[in-house]
């Protein structure tokens, strides 16, 4: 460990084995194959795809745009990193299957043994959350980070729900403005279907974190109280499509940068505004969707902004291949990839250096 990373080890509550030093030949794009859900077919009774995390992996090999040895490995996040944000009230409920049966919306897990549900769904989920957190770092050294799963944008510090049981989204921004110098304001872009409760009510009364949602107006969760802590808030009409969304995305996306300039975007990345999707009731194209991620990602890099994405919601086999074909064009746009790290173009590396050497009963789902 680093003089740097021990210092901000320090400066964080407890220590944690997520902050860990990643060798330069690793793109920031965090993934484990733990994050995949397989028990006894059991996951096929939710519509989420829970293998389409190993499923972009495979395409983004396929296009050979990555191997093994260039993905930073995603490990598990502990009790004491959970701790951080959740209660340790909401983490003792997870230990009965009713409840994790609840809020992942897959009932047969009532009838399994604890330390089943533990090890086959939530240490996945875990592990997703650990590659969310570790992706923020990534993004404050390296400019950008993907972490190929998370997104669970509807679990609060106290409560989950909608196939999210860890605030994986909140976890990451506060262990940056923990543990990481100059880290002091983010923005969370949210472009899921849905809109992102979970962290809303976390953030409700942080002056620290604007938070921007483009959602279905019509859909779960429709939490009212939460949507106080929107500060950017545009809500959508059934199908809506290509054309008025992007529209609005970069009315918007520039918007809300222009506003407030953050130190980090967390930029929720959901593909269940896929026409056709069983739960997210928009209509926009694959075309549409790789679009949507080129323009937030555009306004990032302008701005010399560091941005986290991650892949939330999307429920159609599909949406796999849409993600994968997202970050190629990322790359493809020279918004991603080794010419960050190298400082070409419009790099944010500079821009992170002074930050960080100063340190030294409806079927819902995200």
């Amino acid at each position: 460990m680093s003089n740097k990373e021990a210092s901000e080890g320090n400066k964080g509550s407890h220590q944690t084995q997520l902050y860990v030093q990643v060798p330069s030949t690793c793109l920031p794009i965090v993934y484990s194959p733990e994050y995949n859900i397989t028990f006894m077919g059991l996951e096929k009774l939710h519509p989420f795809d829970a293998g389409k995390w190993g499923k972009v992996i495979h395409f983004l090999k396929e296009e050979q745009f990555i191997t093994d040895e260039m993905i930073v490995p995603a490990r598990e996040a502990s009790e004491e990193d959970l701790l951080v944000v959740h209660t340790k009230r909401y983490l003792n409920r997870l230990k009965w299957s009713l409840v994790v049966a609840t809020i992942t919306e897959i009932p047969p897990l009532i009838f399994l043994p604890n330390f089943l549900v533990q090890r086959k769904v939530l240490r996945p989920l875990r592990t997703q959350t650990g590659g969310t957190i570790m992706a923020g770092k990534l993004a404050m050294d390296r400019g950008w980070a993907i972490n190929v799963g998370g997104g669970f944008h509807h679990c609060s510090s106290d409560k989950g729900g909608g196939f999210c049981a860890y605030a994986d989204i909140t976890l990451a921004i506060k262990f940056l403005f923990e543990r990481v110098d100059g880290v002091s304001r983010a923005t969370i872009i949210d472009l899921d279907a849905h809109q992102g409760n979970g962290h809303e009510r976390d953030f409700l009364d942080d002056r620290r974190v604007y938070i921007m949602d483009v959602y279905n107006r019509y859909i779960y969760p429709g939490d009212g109280f939460a949507k106080r802590a929107i500060k950017r808030k545009v809500e959508l009409d059934w199908g809506t499509e290509d054309t008025e969304y992007l529209q609005k995305v970069e009315l918007h996306c520039e918007g809300a940068l222009n506003e407030i300039r953050p130190d980090i975007i967390v930029y929720n990345a959901g593909t269940d505004v896929l026409d056709g999707d069983p739960l997210g009731g928009l209509a926009i194209s694959p075309q549409g969707i790789v679009k949507r991620d080129e323009i937030v990602f555009r306004a990032a890099r302008r701005r010399g902004i560091p941005i986290l994405m991650v892949t939330s919601g999307g429920y159609q086999k599909k949406t796999a291949r849409i993600i994968a074909d997202s970050i190629l064009n990322l790359h493809r746009q020279r918004l991603i990839g080794g010419e960050v790290l190298d400082g070409a173009g419009p790099s944010m590396v500079p821009v992170m250096m002074s930050k960080s050497v100063s340190s030294g009963s409806t079927l819902n789902v995200i």
